[in-house]
């Protein structure tokens, strides 16, 4: 559908209408030019060619020190013990995942035990 076409379909939506519902007194509410667009309307399309190609592994071209340097910034206090497991040569892509996971895992459970510690510690004062 042409922008023109679409253009005419929506002051046709728009004469139907209620009076009441477009404005107050003799103001007539004014079409919004607002529609809904995507480049193909238009006629042009998304320039996806300079995008950069996707790969399998992010972590291909990133050396061992750069990727701790990038989970110590982000606040991972595990940060080279998550490097290490990532850059373990022989280790294959699920063994890696699972080492993850269970690195989060380890984590999260130390902070619930430190969390019910504390809890506990709070009750018995």
């Amino acid at each position: 559908m042409s922008l023109p076409q679409t253009l005419w379909r929506a002051q046709a939506e728009f004469q139907k209408i209620p009076t009441s519902m477009k404005g107050k007194g003799s103001q007539q509410a004014v079409m919004s030019t607002s529609l809904r667009v995507s480049p193909s309307i238009h006629g042009y399309h998304f320039d996806t060619a300079s995008r950069k190609k996707a790969v399998g592994n992010i972590f291909e071209n990133v050396d061992q020190e750069s990727l701790q340097r990038l989970f110590k910034n982000s606040g991972d206090k595990k940060a080279e013990e998550r490097a290490k497991i990532i850059f373990t040569i022989d280790q294959d892509l699920e063994e890696k995942t699972r080492a993850l996971m269970a690195l989060k895992r380890r984590t999260k459970d130390k902070l619930f035990q430190f969390l019910k510690l504390r809890k506990y510690s709070i009750q018995v004062h």
